[in-house]
């Protein structure tokens, strides 16, 4: 089964990495790394991105294909925004959520887990995709 898991994040939290000591960013990024081989050394790893600044974001809405509406950032009536995925192929929603449990304690500054909201929701497939 394939689980997408969407990291969460929050403007201040994002802005608050500004302050962080180098050494803590540098532990954060390799924490992300070694999940992320770890993943893929199980097999389980499908797709895996960080997402650019919030702030360099656009929505597309469109009622005909030629007649794009393009406005600034996603969801400004919002706080949060998405920071990142995992698509990874699991047995089940209990590995799926494992790995966010573990993706959610990624170190912060003074090595503390940060405890970030990930997302976990299943990838569905149109019935096709189950035919020989």
């Amino acid at each position: 089964m394939k689980y997408i898991l969407m990291m969460q994040g929050t403007r201040s939290g994002w802005e608050s990495m500004s302050r962080w000591k180098p050494a803590e960013i540098e532990a954060h990024i390799h924490f992300m790394v070694k999940l992320v081989g770890e993943l893929k050394r199980s097999g389980e790893l499908v797709l895996a991105e960080g997402l650019d600044l919030p702030s360099n974001a656009a929505i597309v809405t469109a009622k005909r294909e030629e007649a794009p509406i393009v406005s600034d950032g996603p969801f400004a009536e919002t706080k949060e925004f998405l920071a990142g995925f995992w698509i990874v192929d699991v047995a089940g929603p209990e590995r799926a959520y494992a790995i966010a449990a573990q993706a959610s304690a990624a170190p912060g500054p003074g090595g503390t887990p940060l405890g970030m909201t990930i997302e976990v929701r299943q990838v569905m497939c149109a019935p096709s995709c189950d035919l020989p």
